[in-house]
């Protein structure tokens, strides 16, 4: 009885010590996942309990520079994480267009606001639906991010650096 005893302790003693010595092999590295985005085509900003995500421009560029007085719709949903307080996006400001907003911009507690064309709001399950539009002022491009400053009544101002998202609009 003593020898199987022993056994058993020296067995027990063995595999705490692989799994102490397989657990610690990622200790001090760093995770994979940690730094993940998520793959959409646009930016993520917050301004208080407002987070704001995939935010982009939605253009099909045919030549070297969207030129100035072209109209072309700003994408995004803006997230009221706040447990009772309700929120409204008052503007969009941006030195690369003048930016037109459609639509009540309300964002209740809990709720999200869903900007997108005329459809895709609708489409994505956003009861109010908005749009944006922005009418461009200097020429931009693919590949390049352009500041874009969010505005809202309670949350504040933040700024995102807005890609252009290269997808077709859907009809």
């Amino acid at each position: 009885m003593n020898r199987l005893t022993n056994r058993l302790v020296a067995a027990s003693a063995g595999l705490a010590a692989c799994g102490l010595i397989l657990t610690g092999c990622g200790s001090g590295q760093i995770s994979q996942v940690a730094d993940q985005e998520a793959a959409v085509n646009g930016m993520s900003a917050n301004a208080k309990d407002i987070a704001l995500r995939n935010v982009h421009l939605m253009a099909s560029q045919t030549g070297d520079f969207l030129q100035p007085g072209a109209v072309v719709p700003l994408v995004f949903v803006a997230a009221n994480n706040a447990l009772d307080t309700d929120d409204k996006l008052v503007s969009i400001t941006s030195d690369f267009g003048t930016v037109a907003l459609s639509g009540d911009g309300a964002i209740p507690a809990g709720q999200a606001l869903v900007v997108a064309p005329k459809g895709q709001a609708e489409a994505m399950g956003s009861a109010t639906p908005a749009a944006a539009a922005v009418t461009l002022t200097k020429p931009i491009t693919n590949g390049l991010s352009y500041p874009f400053t969010f505005t809202f009544d309670k949350a504040g101002s933040t700024t995102v650096a807005v890609p252009i998202s290269a997808g077709e609009i859907a009809g």
